[in-house]
C-alpha cells in the first residue's frame, strides 16, 4: 500500500511538471498585452474566480498586491449582489476560469463592460466566452489533470497559480520594485524585521558601548569586554575616534603568544582598520557584511569615526533578523 501511495504521488508530480512546461508556449503577445494593460492601469486589478479558481485567484491578487500592483479579490457570487460597486472604470478586471464558461462570471461580464473596466481573461480555452469577450487572454491550458477522473482541478490550478506568479514578477521587474518597496507592505513578522530594522533599532549605545583607550593594557580591555558582554571593545584615541578593535579572538591569539597582558598596550595588539557600520544601515545588510567578513560583531560610528554603537550576532538573533 505504501508503494502505491508513492507511485500515485510521483505520477501526480510528473503530470503537474508537464503542465508547467506547457505554459511556456503561452508566454506570447497576449501575455505581453496583459502586462502592458496592468502597467498602464491607474486603478487596481480586480481578480474574480469561482471555486478552486477563486482560491487561486485570491492568492494571485495577494501576490500582485504585495509586489507593487494594487489588487484585491472579488467573489463572483458576491459581485452580483453589490460587490460590483467596488469596480471602477480605472480598474482592470482579471477573470479566472479553466473552462472560460463559468456561469457566475460570464453573467457579470456585461455589467463590467458597462462600467468600462478593461478585462483580462485567464482560461484554458481560447475559444471560450470569457476569452473572446476579454481585451486580453492569457492561456493556461493543460493537456491532462492529475486527477484520474479528470474532474478535480489539479494540474490546471497549478498552471493558473504559476501563470499568476509569472505575471506578478514580470510586473515587479518592469516597475523596478525594490526590497524597500516590499518592506512597506510586509511590516510584520520576521520578514518585516529583516527589511525594516536599522542598526539604530538593535545596537547597544551610550555607556553600553565597550570602549577602551589605545594606551590601556590588555588586562583593562579584558575587563571592559567582560563587563559589556559583546565579546569586543572599540579602541579609541585621545579624540575618542576609533583606531581599532580588540576582540575575544584577539585575546586568544595574545595568550597563545604569551604576551604580557598587564603591561602591553592595546595599540600593539588591536586589529586596525576594522569593519564599521552606519547607524542607519539596515540590520539585514549588517548581517550580510558580518557573514562575508566572518566576524561576530560590528562597531557603529558617526561621521567623525567616533563609536556610537555596537552589536553582535546575538543582538540580530534576538531582533529576529537571523
Amino acid at each position: 500500500m505504501s508503494q502505491s501511495f508513492i507511485a500515485t504521488a510521483q505520477r501526480v508530480l510528473e503530470i503537474e511538471q508537464t503542465a508547467l512546461q506547457e505554459l511556456h508556449q503561452y508566454l506570447d503577445a497576449q501575455f505581453i498585452q496583459a502586462c502592458e494593460m496592468i502597467m498602464a492601469c491607474s486603478g487596481r486589478v480586480i481578480v474574480i474566480g469561482m471555486g478552486k479558481s477563486g482560491h487561486v485567484g485570491n492568492k494571485i491578487a495577494a501576490t500582485l498586491a504585495s509586489t507593487g500592483t494594487p489588487a484585491f479579490f472579488v467573489h463572483p457570487g458576491e459581485a452580483s449582489h453589490g460587490d460590483l460597486g467596488m469596480i471602477t472604470e480605472n480598474d482592470i478586471v482579471m477573470l479566472i476560469s479553466n473552462s472560460g464558461e463559468t456561469h457566475e462570471i460570464v453573467s457579470i461580464i456585461p455589467v463590467i463592460k458597462r462600467i468600462g473596466a478593461p478585462m483580462i481573461a485567464m482560461t484554458g480555452n481560447p475559444q471560450s466566452s470569457m476569452a473572446t469577450l476579454a481585451d486580453a487572454h492569457v492561456c493556461i491550458k493543460v493537456s491532462q489533470e492529475a486527477c484520474p477522473l479528470g474532474l478535480a482541478p489539479t494540474a490546471s490550478t497549478t498552471a493558473t497559480l504559476a501563470m499568476g506568479d509569472a505575471l506578478a514578477v514580470a510586473l515587479l521587474e518592469a516597475k523596478g520594485f525594490t526590497a524597500d518597496d516590499f518592506a512597506l507592505s510586509h511590516p510584520g513578522g520576521s520578514l518585516g524585521k529583516r527589511l525594516l530594522l536599522t542598526l539604530n533599532d538593535v545596537m547597544h549605545s551610550g555607556d553600553d558601548v565597550p570602549r577602551s583607550h589605545q594606551s590601556q593594557s590588555i588586562k583593562d580591555a579584558l575587563l571592559e569586554i567582560s563587563s559589556k558582554g559583546l565579546g569586543m571593545t572599540a579602541v579609541v584615541d585621545d579624540s575618542e575616534r576609533l583606531v581599532g578593535l580588540f576582540t575575544d579572538g584577539d585575546l586568544r591569539r595574545v595568550l597563545e603568544q604569551r604576551v604580557d597582558i598587564h603591561n602591553t598596550a592595546l595599540i600593539e595588539v588591536m586589529t586596525p582598520n576594522c569593519t564599521t557600520a552606519d547607524a542607519h544601515m539596515l540590520a539585514a545588510e549588517a548581517l550580510k557584511i558580518m557573514e562575508q567578513k566572518r566576524i561576530n560583531g560590528l562597531i557603529v560610528t558617526d561621521h567623525e569615526q567616533r563609536p556610537i554603537g555596537a552589536l553582535n550576532t546575538q543582538d540580530l538573533l534576538r531582533a529576529g533578523v537571523i
